[in-house]
């Protein structure tokens, strides 16, 4: 017969492995070496640093089972850190689509008179056009736009939107887009001399746009009373500033808006 109580009150007691603990921000542990006891403050994935109740911060060793937690001996972890979710609206506002492909761009078109415009366009509606596969272009103005409207030869399937700065009554650029009446062209523009006052000011950290006199060039006149250097260094500025719509004045937001909504209706 088998002796069940052999081993009698001399056996071994079975040891248990440590649990782990995640090291979250404020844990409160105490290491078993030192004695050491306060909460957590940072984790990496070898050290993590504790902070008593006089603020002092002591770094030690991720140890197995070095720590106390309640009493009982624990191994500390580094936290598992979530993945960042992808945004769920764009710049623009619009829902984000997520795993968007390449496409092959459409027929239609939208124009702006410069890279500025260009480069404002995409950062905020970049993700848009992209899914609806619609090409940005900038040009060198618009004293030639009727010309370019009909060498574009705009139709049903091809159709044109044009951004214009400074589109008010009794503008040179009012004169000119009373020149296009293509039915299949939308010219849509803002009220600004340049694009960069599209950009509200606050966003630019200003108060507001500095008034260029008659005859300066309004950009250098602007770089010169802000201290921004040459064009190229003011207009870093102001892009760096604009990170969603709620950066763009309402006028330039309507009218890319009605472009986008024009160039990619349905036939």
């Amino acid at each position: 017969m088998s002796d069940r109580y052999s081993a009698g009150i001399t056996a071994r007691p079975v040891r248990r492995a440590p649990e782990v603990v995640a090291a979250d921000r404020g844990l409160v542990v105490e290491e078993a070496g030192t004695g050491f006891c306060g909460a957590v403050v940072e984790c990496d994935k070898e050290r993590v640093s504790l902070e008593d109740r006089h603020g002092k911060v002591r770094v030690f060793p991720l140890d197995p089972g070095g720590f106390l937690l309640d009493g009982a001996a624990v191994t500390l972890t580094r936290p598992l850190v979530a993945a960042p979710r992808a945004p769920t609206r764009t710049a623009s506002g619009s829902v984000a689509v997520a795993g968007l492909t390449a496409q092959v761009a459409k027929a239609s078109r939208i124009w702006v008179e410069g890279t500025h415009d260009a480069e404002l366009v995409e950062r905020v509606w970049g993700h848009d056009l992209r899914v609806e596969g619609v090409v940005v272009e900038p040009l060198d103005g618009v004293d030639d736009l009727a010309s370019l409207v009909r060498t574009f030869a705009p139709n049903r399937q091809r159709r044109l939107g044009v951004l214009v700065d400074h589109l008010v009554a009794g503008s040179k650029e009012s004169r000119i887009v009373a020149g296009v009446t293509h039915p299949d062209v939308l010219v849509t523009g803002h009220p600004y001399v340049d694009v960069w006052q599209a950009v509200k000011p606050a966003a630019v950290g200003i108060s507001a746009w500095p008034v260029v006199p008659r005859g300066t060039p309004w950009k250098e006149g602007v770089c010169a009373a802000l201290g921004w250097g040459e064009s190229w260094q003011g207009w870093k500025r102001v892009l760096a500033g604009v990170d969603s719509y709620a950066d763009l004045e309402v006028p330039i937001l309507r009218s890319v808006e009605m472009l986008i909504d024009f160039v990619t209706e349905p036939a």
